[in-house]
């Protein structure tokens, strides 16, 4: 006998445009990353040997043509990924440690620490990020740990912010009381029973800062105020090479599009698995 009780179908996770932007993503973030670490490997010269006619149009065995000390641009772009990759990277990890340590504290510590620290967060989120890299970058000078400190101090009180929420949002759930029942120290409270319930989120912003970080690094160094000629870097490419794009726009066009193919891939990347942590934790 049939039933006439409808049935519930079981609806599978679309593999549609979304899961391809994740691929994609993926594949451009592997590329870059294989860039910043095995381009100089296979880069045809010297990244500060002048090998010809400053400004010369791509031909005559050089992909890109050359810069405008006549150095090969293909042999710096494929340098310039690992300094770009390596700042970025290490901006944003730190930014984490502290923006995540900055939240969870104030988010969790119900006195007078809060208040204290987000008001300090409140007032590095109201100076203009680029004016803060500006700032430091002439008072304490040109150098990779400079640009590494301005991006933290940018981009960490957002993420303290949104840790903060999270934070504020589980605290109040019952194995978290539970555990504080128990007379678990703080510290233990907030690796177990917080953390790894805030991930989500975490990595929903890990694009964006990511992405961020690189932007506001490329550009102290396209102002000339961050990482000194003649080191490899896209940034700088892109600003010492404007003078030559009549002649060989590639010297811009191919650090340029280093760049926004970096952040293309990331925020794809991260989209995807914002989606993908979503849908695991979304329960049934």
């Amino acid at each position: 006998m049939t039933s006439l009780m409808p049935t519930r179908r079981r609806v599978r996770p679309s593999s549609g445009p979304r899961s391809w932007g994740m691929v994609l993503g993926a594949v451009l973030a592997i590329l870059a990353v294989l860039m910043g670490a095995l381009g100089p490997v296979f880069a045809p010269h010297s990244p500060t040997a002048t090998v010809g006619v400053p400004g010369l149009a791509p031909g005559g065995g050089f992909v890109f043509g050359l810069d405008m000390q006549g150095r090969d641009v293909l042999t710096r772009v494929l340098y310039g990924g690992r300094s770009t990759l390596l700042l970025g990277a290490t901006a944003t990890l730190l930014t984490y440690a502290l923006g995540i340590s900055v939240g969870l504290l104030a988010g969790f510590v119900d006195n007078v620490l809060d208040p204290i620290l987000m008001r300090t967060m409140d007032v590095l989120l109201s100076i203009p990020a680029l004016l803060v890299m500006l700032l430091l970058a002439t008072g304490l000078g040109n150098s990779p740990a400079v640009l590494i400190l301005g991006a933290i101090l940018v981009l960490a009180p957002g993420v303290a912010r949104i840790v903060r929420a999270a934070t504020q949002e589980v605290a109040g759930r019952g194995y978290v009381e539970a555990a504080v029942a128990r007379g678990e120290r703080t510290s233990a409270v907030l690796r177990r029973e917080i953390l790894p319930n805030i991930v989500p989120p975490i990595i929903a912003d890990l694009g964006i800062r990511f992405s961020w970080s690189i932007i506001l690094i490329a550009s102290v160094n396209f102002l000339g105020l961050g990482i000194r000629p003649p080191t490899p870097d896209w940034g700088v490419m892109i600003s010492e090479n404007r003078v030559i794009i009549p002649t060989n726009p590639m010297a811009v066009v191919a650090p340029s599009l280093m760049l926004a193919v970096l952040v293309i891939a990331v925020n794809l990347l991260g989209d995807g698995l914002v989606r993908r942590f979503g849908r695991r934790g979304g329960g049934s």
